[in-house]
Formats: structure tokens, C-alpha cells, sequence
């Protein structure tokens, strides 16, 4: 079933990410923070604090890893999968 979003949010996969912290410096509304915990490759990977995203994009371009960071802007139409993910 398809929905549509009542907020932005941001989606990090953390398998992906490398820690470089250039989507939290770059983010404009300050979501983003570095985890405390490691993923499988040994990096410290961004997480989304979990509110007040603006779907922006500043994120996403700042990323240099293809795929780590996925901007859901408020009135897009998405799978009910991607809500129970985020």
C-alpha cells in the first residue's frame, strides 16, 4: 500500500556510510549526528535525530558514497515499508 508523506524525513544506510561527517556539517537544520556505534566495515555511520527534516537535499549531494542517503520530501507518495524503516 502507497502513502504520502506528512514530513520529510532522511534515510542513512548505515552499511554504506563511512563516517565522514560531510552530511551533518553541510545539513542546514542540524538532523544528522554521528553514531556511537559502529557498522560492519568499523565506521562510525550518520544517523537522522528523527525529526525536522526538511527534505532539503543538502545532504545527499554533500555525500560522496552513492546510495547512503536517501531524502523522502513531504508529499511524496511511498511504499508503507519505507515508513516502518525510517
Amino acid at each position: 500500500m502507497q502513502v504520502t508523506l506528512q514530513k520529510a524525513f532522511v534515510k542513512i544506510d548505515k552499511e554504506q556510510c563511512k563516517g565522514c561527517t560531510l552530511c551533518i556539517e553541510t545539513c542546514p537544520v542540524d538532523v544528522l549526528k554521528i553514531s556511537d556505534r559502529f557498522n560492519s566495515r568499523g565506521y562510525h555511520y550518520t544517523e537522522y535525530v528523527g525529526d525536522g527534516c526538511t527534505g532539503c537535499g543538502v545532504c545527499f549531494y554533500a555525500c560522496p558514497e552513492p546510495g547512503a542517503i536517501t531524502v523522502y520530501k513531504r508529499g511524496a507518495i511511498v511504499d508503507e515499508e519505507v515508513l516502518s524503516e525510517a
